[in-house]
C-alpha cells in the first residue's frame, strides 16, 4: 500500500510538471495543445523517473541506464495513448477546452503505468 501512495504522490507531481508545462506552452508560447503536450511529456518524464527510480521503485545506480529504458518505453506507450485520447477529446470538445481535458486523459493511463513499471520497467534481478 505505502508503494502504490508513493506511486501516486509522484505521478501527481509529474503531472502537475505535465499540466503547467502545456498551460505555459499554449498561453505563453501559444502553441497548439496537442504540441504543448508532447514537450509537456519530456519534461515531466523526467520528473517521473527521477522520482520513482528513487522512492516508488528504488534501484541501484548499476540499474539506472536499463531502468530508464524500459521505462521511457512504458512512458512512451503511456504518452501515444494520452495522446491519442487527448486529440480525440480536443475535436470532439473543441481546443477551448483544453484545460479541462487534460487532467482524465493524463490520469487515465496511470494505472497501467504503476503496473508496467512494477513488474517490468523497475524489476528488479532476481538471483
Amino acid at each position: 500500500m505505502q508503494q502504490i501512495a508513493i506511486f501516486i504522490a509522484v505521478g501527481c507531481a509529474a503531472a502537475a510538471v505535465h499540466f503547467a508545462v502545456v498551460l505555459a506552452a499554449v498561453e505563453t508560447l501559444a502553441l497548439h495543445p496537442l504540441a504543448a503536450n508532447a514537450i509537456a511529456f519530456g519534461v515531466a518524464f523526467v520528473v517521473s523517473f527521477g522520482g520513482h527510480s528513487r522512492w516508488t521503485f528504488p534501484i541501484g545506480q548499476e540499474q539506472h541506464a536499463s531502468a530508464r529504458m524500459r521505462f521511457f518505453a512504458v512512458a512512451l506507450t503511456g504518452f501515444v495513448i494520452n495522446q491519442t485520447a487527448y486529440a480525440w477529446a480536443l475535436h470532439i470538445f473543441g481546443k477551448d477546452y483544453y484545460q479541462i481535458i487534460l487532467p482524465p486523459v493524463i490520469l487515465g493511463v496511470a494505472a497501467a503505468t504503476f503496473f508496467l513499471s512494477k513488474l517490468w520497467a523497475f524489476a528488479q534481478p532476481q538471483g
